[in-house]
């Protein structure tokens, strides 16, 4: 970055807990490259938090997936996009970087977008988690090219869906590739957990919506799964925006449950688990960077999932499955999501060392696609922040 004697501000805008977590690395990134000189605004959840960011307004209001699950809380979304953005306009900031939650992150930058050309100034305006053009809807790449300056892509096949419309992108690769591993036998010992016994990751996702969706057919697989498997232990890592629902959705189960809500333990606990049911989205890749078996279930409101069959992929919604251009992965999708097939897929992974070995040699392919050079992806998307500010100024 260019040496003006101003200390840049930039204003960061995470929306969930997996953008929560990738805003904390890029803020400790942006300080560590500039010697400590920039100052961070913006909205994140407890990991932004944690980093001594003080959020304008608490996440959770934005935790929302599916058009029809946006719907009810459309009029209250447009007044916190119209806060962020006065926000934005009175402090200035040198750039705006977004981070996934498209849904309030696009009508963000499109308002900031129209205000500079109005007044013929203001912020660079940057997005990392590109939208999934290559899964549903590739138009959008066009639209976005329209009114974002650049973009920080998780996945190297993204570039070119973007920079064919004119919008530079950057692949700087995904943090959980570079992730330390974590250590069973810690979280074992930590949490009480006997030696030896079977040990199923429980991971419903980081909305309410997906949380009440999915919790039933959960419940009735782990019900199953317990009868069959003597000494069963289920880990079930979660987010405080859903705590109290899974907490609650848990307390009738037979086996035990360890609900962990430190994402220090995270990694940890992946590595504890012998096999995992988890939720479509951010954390399936990371069980599968960690080496973990699994598979992969989730259901939306009828109406958007009537809408998605039109416009979807079914093939990219597991990130280990589009990587690796096969179905490593098992994955059931609304009507398939079912006690049934996931109880038959998960005994299979219990039981068939193969099965487990097969997602295990698909998980160090992917780590190799998902880094640049061996470095943190944090760092990467932070010299590219800087770069574009350096190109303005």
């Amino acid at each position: 970055m260019s040496d003006t004697g101003a200390v840049p501000l930039i204003y960061v805008i995470a929306g969930e807990a997996s953008g929560d977590a990738l805003a904390a690395g890029l803020i400790r990134a942006l300080r560590a490259e500039t010697g400590g000189r920039v100052e961070i605004a913006g909205i994140g959840g407890e990991r932004v938090a944690a980093e001594g960011v003080e959020s304008l307004f608490p996440i959770s209001e934005m935790a929302v997936m599916g058009i029809f699950e946006i719907l009810p809380k459309a009029p209250k979304m447009l007044g916190r996009i119209r806060e962020t953005v006065a926000d934005i306009r009175a402090r200035r900031p040198a750039a705006v970087v977004t981070i996934d939650s498209k849904a309030f992150t696009m009508r963000v930058n499109k308002r900031l977008h129209a205000a500079r050309a109005r007044a013929g100034e203001g912020p660079r305006l940057i997005h990392w988690v590109p939208p999934t053009v290559w899964a549903w809807r590739p138009g959008r790449a066009r639209v976005i090219a329209g009114f974002l300056d650049h973009l920080l892509a998780l996945f190297p096949f993204e570039p070119p869906y973007f920079e064919q419309h004119g919008l530079p992108t950057t692949f700087v690769g995904h943090p959980a590739a570079t992730a330390a591993a974590g250590d069973g036998a810690r979280f074992r010992g930590r949490y009480g957990l006997p030696a030896g016994v079977p040990v199923l990751g429980v991971f419903p996702g980081s909305r309410p919506g997906e949380v009440k969706r999915l919790m039933p057919v959960f419940t009735e697989v782990v019900e199953r799964l317990t009868a069959r498997y003597q000494g069963l232990r289920i880990v079930l890592p979660t987010v405080p925006v859903v705590e109290e629902a899974v907490r609650a959705a848990t307390a009738g189960w037979r086996a035990p449950v360890t609900v962990v809500t430190d994402h220090r333990h995270k990694a940890d606990a992946f590595a504890a688990c012998t096999v995992a049911l988890a939720a479509s989205g951010t954390v399936t890749l990371e069980l599968s960077l960690a080496g973990v078996p699994m598979a992969v279930a989730y259901r939306v409101n009828a109406l958007s999932a009537a809408i998605a069959r039109r416009l979807v992929d079914p093939e990219a919604v597991v990130l280990t499955n589009k990587l690796m251009g096969r179905r490593v992965i098992p994955q059931f999708l609304q009507e398939d999501c079912t006690a049934d097939r996931l109880v038959v897929a998960l005994e299979r992974l219990f039981d068939d060392p193969r099965a487990r070995a097969e997602q295990g040699a698909a998980s160090e392919a992917v780590r190799a696609m998902l880094t640049v050079d061996g470095e943190d992806p944090s760092v990467r998307a932070a010299k590219a922040v800087l770069g574009v500010i350096d190109a303005r100024t």
